[in-house]
């Protein structure tokens, strides 16, 4: 194995030999093989947490245990196939998050990325002492400064503890995004920019507390040029998502992979999302059908989304992220 030239990324007592974070990509895109793969390479390979009940319809007739006994079986089967760094994506979205905390916990993940909303207040199904007195760690993913700011003086002041790492995502990254349409193409939003407020707003929390606190760079990241631009910048690390979609080791079917590398930049489009945020994607006939008001009708299984009306909505993100993970394009 080469030995990489890029720096260590540590997080507290975590030590990846390379800067590199696999992006959770849920409903199936990034589960146990692609995250064991990446972790086995030195970065750290990251299990996407929504919907996997979906994947494993038999493992209960509850949904939401479900989710979590599927998740707990991903990072099992993780650590079988590997020694490396494991962690998962959660959202904090999903109306399950607690509990899907909790098994990530449970299963002794390595580290937990919050992201799609600010883990602010703790649920009280979380027990704070045990998850300070677990290995895993916590890191937020944030797309502004002040968002780092609410959240780290909420943590310091409620809890005398801070996360331990920080992801900020800039508006060129793929699936759901943290700004509105109006700042998705705004310079003032952009990933370089968000960074360098971050690097300084956490500086005086290292202070107070005494832990390092690398923040890691994300968003529209592609190439080894761009990963070494961005960590001149100051971030400790990068992390990619779309980059590993199209891999052997990746979860998805080779249709799905097969419709990254056909894509053409005139293809990428920004979707409103039933999560109620932004999101990029490759453009096809079922969105097209979308924008034109075509609802595709369906049965909730779970309302998976805090935010989700299913009477409104004009389709599951659920299923339609499902279909297209397994190859039924022209229904995802």
């Amino acid at each position: 194995m080469q030995a990489s030239t890029l720096p260590l990324l540590k997080i507290d007592d975590i030590v990846a030999r390379v800067p590199i974070i696999q992006g959770g990509m849920s409903v199936g895109i990034s589960l146990a093989n692609l995250a064991a793969a990446v972790a086995e390479e030195g970065g750290i390979g990251v299990i996407g947490a929504a919907g996997l009940g979906l994947l494993r319809p038999g493992i209960s007739p509850d949904f939401k245990e479900s989710n979590h006994l599927a998740l707990k079986e991903e990072i099992r089967q993780a650590r079988e196939k590997t020694d490396g760094i494991i962690g998962v994506n959660i959202m904090m979205a999903l109306t399950d998050h607690d509990s899907l905390i909790n098994a990530a916990i449970d299963a002794g993940v390595d580290i937990i990325f919050v992201g799609a909303g600010a883990l602010l207040k703790v649920p009280d199904s979380i027990d704070m002492e045990r998850l300070k007195a677990s290995k895993t760690k916590i890191a937020p993913v944030v797309s502004s400064a002040k968002g780092v700011r609410v959240m780290f003086n909420f943590w310091s002041r409620m809890y005398n503890t801070i996360p331990d790492a920080v992801v900020v995502e800039g508006p060129k990254a793929g699936g759901h995004l943290g700004f509105s349409l109006e700042n998705i193409d705004d310079s003032d939003y952009s990933l370089e920019k968000i960074l360098a407020e971050v690097i300084e707003e956490v500086k005086p929390f290292r202070e107070k507390h005494g832990k390092d606190i690398p923040v890691i760079a994300a968003g529209g990241i592609y190439t080894g040029e761009d990963i070494y631009e961005i960590i001149k910048l100051g971030a400790s690390g990068v992390q990619l998502g779309t980059r590993f979609v199209a891999t052997e080791e990746c979860d998805a079917s080779d249709k799905f992979k097969q419709a990254y590398i056909d894509s053409k930049k005139e293809d990428i489009t920004i979707i409103k999302s039933p999560v109620g945020m932004p999101g990029r994607a490759i453009g096809n006939e079922f969105l097209d059908g979308v924008r034109e008001g075509i609802k595709t009708p369906f049965v909730c299984p779970f309302k998976c989304l805090r935010t989700c009306d299913y009477t409104l909505s004009p389709y599951c993100i659920a299923i339609a992220l499902l279909n297209a993970r397994n190859g039924r394009l022209d229904k995802g």
